[in-house]
């Protein structure tokens, strides 16, 4: 890849080092570094793309946006609400849609995943990509909004 690809806070919330993340499979970066974001517990949030491009994978809670260039940007909407069967998402675009930067995706409700005895954080994932290629540009411990700069792919 050619130029820097920047990558947008796909909704606001407190920074959080993916290393914290309480699962696994994120926390050692096994699909590829990044960061997360914790919404708290939101009556209701909507996660909007990341980058533009393809919808490469979309569930009520997660999704997957190709850029042009091929790089895959993973959001996953809480920690274990696979579980909920899409209950409480509310999806705005399909698999193999085109979106925009900042478009809308997901509306969910991080309150009710909290209340739930779930995890509300969410993984933004630079899918296999090397952790030297991606650089955390929102600091930790602080608050983003959506649509704020969050990584640097490149």
């Amino acid at each position: 890849m050619a130029a820097v690809l920047p990558v947008a806070a796909p909704l606001g919330g407190t920074v959080v080092e993916l290393a914290q993340v309480d699962d696994p499979v994120f926390s050692a970066a096994l699909v590829g570094p990044g960061i997360a974001i914790d919404p708290g517990a939101a009556a209701e949030s909507t996660a909007v793309a990341p980058v533009a491009g393809t919808i490469a994978k979309l569930h009520p809670h997660a999704f997957v946006v190709k850029t042009d260039d091929g790089v895959g940007i993973l959001v996953h909407l809480g920690i274990d609400t696979v579980q909920l069967q899409g209950a409480g998402f509310t999806l705005h675009a399909a698999e193999g849609d085109r979106v925009e930067a900042g478009q809308a995706l997901v509306t969910w409700s991080p309150g009710d995943v909290v209340a739930g005895g779930r995890s509300a954080v969410c993984p933004v994932v630079a899918l296999d990509q090397k952790p030297e290629g991606v650089a955390v540009v929102a600091a930790v411990g602080e608050p983003v909004e959506a649509g704020s700069k969050l990584l640097e792919v490149g």
